[in-house]
């Protein structure tokens, strides 16, 4: 999965932690270095389909629920960031 992206390590549960050391992320005022995502089932993916008509929005519904964070917060992330995120992401897909 970790196509030599080094900002994400897998875990033997098969989640991954995206890690921000360059760049933090801003969370409620708390300054975060890294974000651990869980590996999503089929059912997680359905629910994202089906709670929104928008691809990118499903996507950021995704994310979010896999992080345990908010959609806000993940909307309120630089493309930077996300673009970490969707790597983790599309890892799982592969």
């Amino acid at each position: 999965m970790n196509e030599g992206n080094k900002w994400i390590v897998e875990h033997d549960d098969g989640s991954v932690t995206v890690k921000f050391d360059d760049r933090p992320l801003m969370i409620d005022g708390t300054e975060v270095k890294s974000l651990l995502m869980r590996e999503p089932t089929v059912n997680d993916q359905l629910i994202a389909d089906k709670g929104t008509s928008s691809s990118p929005e499903g996507e950021i519904a995704l994310i979010a629920n896999l992080c345990e964070i908010a959609p806000e917060t993940v909307r309120g992330i630089t493309m930077r960031q996300y673009r970490r995120l969707q790597d983790a992401l599309t890892g799982f897909m592969g």
